[in-house]
C-alpha cells in the first residue's frame, strides 16, 4: 500500500504566520514592487490621524450625514450651523502639524522617487511638510471663497473676524464636543456669519462638499501625476469617494502596480498588487528608509 512521504520537521512545526510576520512579508513585497520606480501618491484622512485630525470614516467611527452643497447654498440657517461648527474645527486644523508620514513623503519627493502627491485631505499638511507637487483635489480649509464673485479669502483672517463677531463662542455650555471630534453648537442662532466684503455674497470654505464635483482642472492634474508615474501608492484612504477609485483605475489600466496602505478594507483592494493593513506613519517611514534613490533609472 502506498504511503505519503513524511513531512519535514519544519513543516510539521510551522504554525500559521503571525500578523507581524505577514506584515513584514507584505512590506517586503511592496518594496520590491516600488523599488526603482517613479511613484505617484494618493493620500487620505488616515495619514493625518497621527497629526490629531480625526478620520471620520475609520473603523468604529460614528456614521455622520455631512451637509451637501445644495443644503449649504439654499438654507441660511444651515450655513449658520455649518460655519459655527467649521469655525471651531478650524482651530484643530490650524494647530495640527505634519507628522513623520508627511515628512517621509516629502523626503521621497526630494530624492526623486515620489513624483507628486494627490491628496483627498483639506488640511494643508503635505505642503507644510515640504512636499512641492501637491494636488488638493478636495480643496483646502485654509481658504474661503465667495460663491457670487469668486473672491478668495484667507481662512486665518476670516477666523479673526468670526472670533470678533462671536465672542460668546467659548462660554460654558455653548459647545458640546462629540465622540468623533466634531462639535455641536447649542446656541447656533446667535452665530454671526460674515458676508463677502467685496460683493456681500455667500462665503464657503474652499473645499469640495458632498454634492459637488471635483474641479475638472484639478482632476486632470491628478490624472497626469498618475500617468507620468510607474506605480501608485495609496496611503490612509478607504477610497470611499469616487475620485480616489477613478485614480486607482487609471493606474491599473496603465498596468502600474498599486500598493495600498490602510487600516481596514478599501473599495479598491481587488486592484492592489499589495495591500498592507497597517498604520501609514510607520509604513511610510519604513518605505522611505528602504527605497534607494540610487536605484532610480535615469530617464
Amino acid at each position: 500500500m502506498a504511503t505519503s512521504e513524511p513531512s519535514s520537521p519544519a513543516d510539521a512545526a510551522s504554525p500559521a504566520a503571525s500578523p507581524a510576520a505577514s506584515a513584514a512579508v507584505d512590506l517586503d513585497r511592496a518594496v520590491e514592487l516600488l523599488a526603482g520606480k517613479r511613484i505617484a501618491v494618493l493620500s487620505g484622512a488616515g495619514l493625518s490621524t497621527d497629526s490629531g485630525i480625526p478620520d471620520y470614516r475609520g473603523e468604529g467611527r460614528v456614521v455622520r450625514k455631512p451637509m451637501t452643497f445644495q443644503e449649504f447654498r439654499a438654507d441660511p440657517a444651515k450655513r449658520q450651523r455649518y460655519w459655527a461648527g467649521s469655525h471651531l474645527g478650524w482651530r484643530t486644523f490650524a494647530a495640527a502639524r505634519p507628522n513623520a508620514g508627511h515628512r517621509a513623503l516629502a523626503a521621497l519627493e526630494r530624492d526623486g522617487i515620489v513624483t507628486g502627491v494627490i491628496t483627498q485631505n483639506v488640511d494643508g499638511l503635505h505642503l507644510r511638510s515640504g512636499s512641492r507637487r501637491v494636488v488638493e483635489i478636495h480643496g483646502s480649509m485654509d481658504r474661503a471663497v465667495c460663491l457670487t464673485c469668486g473672491q478668495v479669502f484667507s481662512r486665518a483672517d476670516l477666523a479673526t473676524v468670526l472670533d470678533r463677531d462671536n465672542p460668546w463662542i467659548d462660554e460654558p455650555g455653548t459647545v458640546q464636543l462629540q465622540p468623533d471630534g466634531d462639535v455641536e453648537i447649542t446656541d447656533v442662532e446667535r452665530f454671526q456669519v460674515p458676508d463677502c466684503s467685496v460683493c456681500g455674497g455667500v462665503l464657503k470654505p474652499d473645499v469640495v462638499f458632498f454634492g459637488e464635483f471635483v474641479p475638472a482642472e484639478k482632476f486632470r492634474e491628478a490624472v497626469s501625476i498618475v500617468a507620468e508615474a510607474e506605480a501608485l501608492l495609496v496611503v490612509g484612504s478607504s477610497l470611499t469617494v469616487n475620485s480616489g477609485v477613478r485614480l486607482v483605475d487609471h493606474a491599473a489600466r496603465r498596468k502600474h502596480p498599486v500598493v495600498i496602505v490602510n487600516r481596514g478594507t478599501t473599495r479598491s483592494d481587488r486592484r492592489a498588487a499589495v495591500k498592507l493593513d497597517a498604520g501609514t506613519t510607520e509604513t511610510l517611514e519604513a518605505l522611505a528608509a528602504r527605497l534607494d534613490p540610487s536605484a532610480m533609472i535615469e530617464r
